[in-house]
């Protein structure tokens, strides 16, 4: 066992570390694989290229490059009706799908659209690293260019690019990682609480229970989860909102913003934005990143600023 896998041990247990870093192992760079989807198209590289030629070819690469930079900054409001006092107009900064390693000019633009923004916290709902399989070295080095930006404190989770290697690194950075884990926020004597939960939509390995499990029933719970397809168990486990990404919101769309594909088990109005199941509010991102070829048409990248009201 080397150190890295001692410290996810003794962080995580050893069934959650072991069966992240076997499912790495086994199935980074599959095609069809295991795990809530069967077919992973951020695997098949041949396609990437397949995609990028025909792009190119008619005429579209370098303004589906510049798209990919056009970020948009998105305000949601969130109203709660037992949401302390303390806590009406909190700010939420909520970045997602960064892919930090798949294009300098990217990391720069986001650098530059977040520079001025006014929050209280930031929340990450992974995927770092542009790739599934390999070093996550470039994924940390860009994290820790983008970081230092960013305005403390900043709680994160791992995506399905993402290797649980990256944990330590991540942690060192100042980001509190929530593996199937809650923390409270305290403000002005009130409180607030917000979960995490490690990757649903290939590793599998989300625990709701164990996230929930130190939150009062009468508190506000705000989750964050990878993607959206865990819609049901969450609202069911009476959180009140839930933050994710992982869509791109389909990255190449149709006009309008119609994805053609969204690679997420969820319905299709759950794919980008704002929406609501049950009593649980909930919010998509289309993510500052991109994936598979770096552009993006009808569906500008975004950084999503989220504003809690007090209904």
């Amino acid at each position: 066992m080397d150190d890295i896998e001692q410290q996810l041990v003794r962080r995580l247990g050893r069934v959650h570390a072991r069966q992240r870093l076997g499912i790495e192992a086994d199935h980074g760079q599959q095609v069809f694989g295991r795990g809530l989807n069967f077919f992973h198209p951020e695997n098949w590289y041949s396609v990437h290229k397949l995609i990028q030629y025909a792009i190119q070819a008619v005429g579209m690469y370098e303004r589906g490059q510049r798209n990919a930079r056009d970020f948009q900054i998105r305000k949601n409001a969130i109203h709660l009706s037992h949401l302390p006092s303390a806590f009406h107009e909190f700010n939420i900064l909520h970045l997602t799908d960064l892919h930090v390693d798949r294009d300098e000019r990217n990391l720069t633009a986001l650098i530059q659209t977040i520079a001025e923004l006014e929050y209280d916290i930031c929340i990450l709902t992974g995927d770092y690293r542009a790739l599934t399989f390999g070093t996550v070295d470039h994924a940390i080095a860009g994290m820790q260019r983008l970081v230092p930006m960013l305005r403390q404190p900043i709680y994160g989770i791992l995506g399905n690019h993402d290797s649980i290697r990256m944990l330590p690194a991540l942690e060192a950075m100042g980001i509190t990682m929530l593996m199937n884990e809650s923390i409270m926020i305290e403000k002005n004597g009130s409180r607030i609480f917000l979960a995490g939960v490690d990757d649903p939509h290939y590793f599998c390995v989300d625990n709701l229970q164990k996230a929930m499990q130190d939150i009062p029933a009468d508190d506000v719970s705000l989750l964050l989860s990878h993607t959206p397809e865990i819609y049901r168990q969450a609202a069911h486990a009476d959180f009140d909102v839930m933050f994710c990404g992982h869509t791109h919101g389909g990255q190449i769309c149709l006009p309008g913003g119609i994805p053609i594909t969204l690679d997420s088990n969820c319905p299709r109005r759950m794919g980008a934005g704002k929406w609501q199941y049950r009593h649980m509010q909930g919010y998509t991102s289309v993510g500052a990143g991109t994936s598979i070829v770096n552009v993006r048409f009808n569906c500008p990248p975004e950084v999503t600023l989220h504003r809690l009201l007090k209904a």
